[in-house]
This record gives structure tokens, sequence and C-alpha cells, in this order.
């Protein structure tokens, strides 16, 4: 997509990106680890990396095996 723009397409998209950004609320870091933290605890009973995939419910779960005799 970016290969068939021109450079004033490509700089007008860079300018509305940048639009958008300085947008975005900021916070401070300090401010917002404490609340990461808090949802990722409430969280943590359902996490599957945590908690652990049912086999039943496991999609990467090996079918079969093979043997060889």
């Amino acid at each position: 997509m970016a290969q068939d723009m021109t450079e004033k397409d490509l700089l007008k998209m860079e300018v509305e990106q940048l639009r958008k950004e300085v947008k975005t609320e900021r916070i401070m870091v300090s401010k917002s680890i404490p609340e990461i933290k808090s949802y990722i605890e409430s969280h943590i009973s359902e996490d599957p990396l945590v908690k652990g995939v049912p086999e039943d419910k496991n999609p990467f779960k090996e079918k079969g095996g093979c043997l060889i005799s």
C-alpha cells in the first residue's frame, strides 16, 4: 500500500497520525503502574498463562501420536 503512495500522501498520513496521537491523554507512570497492577491482580483467576488451559479446551493439544515399529 505505502509503495503506491506519493511522498506527499505519506507525509499527509503521518501528519494525521501525529494529530491523533497528540490528543491522547497521557498519565504519569507512577500513577498508571498501580492501576495496571490492580487490574492484573483482579483478573489473575481468568489468566490462562497463570491458571493454565484445560486439556479439553486446548486447541494446540496433539490429536494423536505416531508409532514406529
